[in-house]
């Protein structure tokens, strides 16, 4: 697999995201179990965009210094651009199915950070590793853009079909076989796993959840790596926007919890999403659609999304505001 990138970038990348996981799992963790504030969940959201705006910004440099061509930085810099903001679009829609496993579990929300920092490790360990497979499958078959596209496709038909829909936790498969092999215990013992009940050593609500936003990592992966692909082949690029949409998903679930009610509206975004770049993966041969483009399309169907849920948002009771 070819990438532009120079190897000290990558051992730049490297290092970041090291730097992150330990500022999340060593740092963050001296604070305890604690409810994540709106405030908090503010701040960090903006310290993660900021850093992959950066990591950005000295991609462009070291495209520019590397093969001296302008117009060559800032296409591979907009590859970076378009496909962070498809990759942190998805994530959204990732996002509401983990509200949606922590209510029904009525996970604390104490504990539901400890949960979303295990899910990030796990989705960087999935995706590099499915990355990898991906580039090396088109490089060898072309033609696998072909089956790429259409599932991307066929996935944002469903999507826009279910939009609204309320997701039936009960009746999922890999629940009832988790329930099935584990028995677990009624009540959660603070952020363990497992516990101990009468004597036997049985799992807590918690493990459960983790296997569930487990899942939902690779359900999501299998959607998401294929529309990187749809905007660059660049490994570097696909792996580099990938990882740090995930980077900032624990800040941005606590930001989109307190307000989920309000973009009601954002699946049907995303599924038109998933649904262009299908169109533009399978066209690739016959239409050249520029980075560009692509970028604007995206952007566009977000806002206009954004904009249309928080004009129809249901409005809550007078009672209810105080």
């Amino acid at each position: 697999m070819q990438t532009i990138a120079p190897a000290w970038l990558w051992a730049f990348f490297v290092v970041t995201v090291l730097v992150a996981l330990f500022i999340d799992f060593v740092v963050l963790k001296k604070q305890g179990a604690h409810e994540v504030s709106v405030k908090e969940a503010v701040r960090w959201s903006i310290v993660w965009v900021a850093v992959s705006l950066a990591f950005n910004a000295m991609f462009w440099w070291a495209v520019k210094d590397q093969s001296g061509d302008v117009a060559l930085a800032n296409t591979k810099a907009l590859e970076f651009l378009t496909g962070y903001l498809i990759e942190k679009s998805l994530a959204v829609d990732n996002i509401f199915v983990f509200l949606m496993i922590f209510t029904y579990f009525a996970v604390p929300p104490a504990y539901q950070k400890r949960v979303l920092m295990i899910g990030i490790i796990g989705a960087i360990v999935l995706r590099t590793l499915m990355i990898l497979a991906g580039g090396w499958l088109l490089q060898q078959f072309h033609w696998i853009l072909y089956v790429f596209g259409a599932f991307l496709l066929i996935t944002g038909i469903k999507m826009w079909w279910a939009a609204g829909q309320e997701p039936d936790l009960e009746s999922n498969p890999a629940l009832k076989l988790l329930r099935r092999v584990l028995p677990v215990s009624r009540e959660f013992d603070g952020e363990k796993f497992f516990t101990v009940e009468n004597g036997r050593r049985i799992a807590t609500p918690l493990l459960m959840v983790i296997c569930l936003v487990g899942l939902t990592d690779v359900i999501f992966a299998v959607d998401s790596i294929p529309a990187i692909f749809a905007i660059t082949t660049d490994p570097f690029i696909v792996l580099t926007s990938n990882v740090f949409a995930i980077l900032g998903l624990r800040a941005m679930y606590f930001l989109l919890a307190a307000v989920a009610s309000k973009f009601h509206l954002l699946s049907y975004g995303l599924a038109l999403i998933l649904a262009f770049i299908g169109t533009k993966m399978m066209l690739i041969d016959v239409i050249k659609i520029p980075v560009l483009a692509s970028l604007g399309v995206v952007v566009a169907i977000l806002v206009a999304t954004m904009f249309l849920s928080v004009r129809t948002a249901p409005k809550l009771p007078q009672n209810a505001a105080h």
